[in-house]
């Protein structure tokens, strides 16, 4: 989605957005994420506060005609209704209903401290709904390395070198389709990724990836004239910078031919594999861990303690001498 498809959000949405893109430093995806959200809330109000009228897909109402005296008269209660809506209308996962609340509250914090539209925010207390923390699923180290001997062959280097950044540093998809052979610094072994919000870090590259990156480098196909292909590490076959989503296809076809397709795998779970052989197997300290993944948080890096916790747990309930009990002394 490109920034002139917010032409048919109104001023203030709009406003937000390039404050989003160009202040924050946020990137177009997520620039586009809250603009989705924040679509679906304006078209909420139009029927509820305008239109007195609910169709059944909400994607035809328009809102660029929608006053600002609208989000003026915002309560607390009409976001509350509005979750409810999206809980009972539309059946949005507490995870979703999360982000969508997130996106609300930056939405509304914009309009009352950075203009002068809302004199007073009107979900400054708005809960969070509360989301089930689950552990994250990953490949096993022997899962990991069938994936890696499975893509070895002449004519997938391009995908081996890929597989093997994924594992080895834990990158984002949007980090890897973004890598620019620039990026690299040959002589520390070190390679520059953009994450979240345009937040660079350094990730160091072991062996594996050097070989890997270098294999593949020596196959690599002309790349096209235009600045971003031609600096563009990962090509695809007609030599335009890799997408996300050809990406997607390369490691869920990797995946397919291990027997692990439609199983819930997918390049993120690589990202979580990375991280825990790294905590498992590297001895990697937690605090080195969320800085090598890029997590702003460390309490997003933590789950991976969880990992190790639950596997310590199951190893003692699979322990051959598990169910061995003494005889119960007869009473006399």
């Amino acid at each position: 989605m490109a920034e002139d498809h917010y032409q048919d959000a109104p001023g203030f949405l709009r406003e937000f957005l390039f404050y989003l893109l160009t202040v924050k430093g946020r990137s177009v995806r997520t620039v586009d994420a809250y603009y989705i959200d924040l679509r679906t809330f304006l078209r909420y109000l139009k029927c509820s506060k305008m239109t007195g009228e609910f169709p059944e897909d909400l994607s035809d109402v328009a809102i660029s005609d929608i006053p600002v005296s609208v989000i003026q008269a915002v309560t607390l209660s009409d976001v509350y209704e509005y979750l409810n809506y999206t809980l009972t209308g539309r059946e949005n996962s507490a995870k979703t209903r999360s982000r969508k609340v997130s996106s609300l509250r930056s939405f509304f914090r914009y309009l009352h401290i950075k203009t002068t539209l809302l004199p007073t925010n009107p979900v400054e207390n708005l809960e969070v709904p509360s989301v089930r923390k689950s552990l994250p699923k990953y490949l096993t180290l022997e899962q990991s390395l069938e994936l890696l001997a499975g893509s070895m062959e002449p004519g997938s280097e391009r995908d081996y070198a890929m597989l093997t950044l994924f594992l080895n540093c834990g990158m984002r998809l949007s980090e890897l389709v973004g890598i620019n052979l620039g990026d690299f610094n040959t002589k520390e072994h070190s390679l520059r990724l953009l994450g979240k919000g345009n937040k660079e870090r350094i990730v160091y590259l072991n062996d594996a990836c050097i070989a890997a990156v270098e294999r593949y480098l020596a196959v690599r196909p002309r790349p096209k004239r235009t600045p971003k292909d031609q600096n563009a590490l990962f090509l695809s076959r007609t030599g335009s910078r890799i997408s996300p989503r050809r990406v997607e296809q390369i490691i869920t076809a990797c995946l397919g031919r291990i027997g692990l397709q439609g199983q819930g795998y997918s390049v993120h779970k690589l990202r979580h594999t990375a991280a825990t052989l790294m905590y498992q197997h590297g001895q990697v300290d937690i605090r080195v861990l969320q800085d090598i993944l890029g997590h702003a948080n460390l309490s997003t890096t933590e789950i991976y303690t969880h990992i190790a916790e639950r596997q310590v747990e199951e190893a003692m309930k699979n322990s051959p001498l598990a169910k061995v009990k003494a005889k119960k002394t007869p009473q006399p």
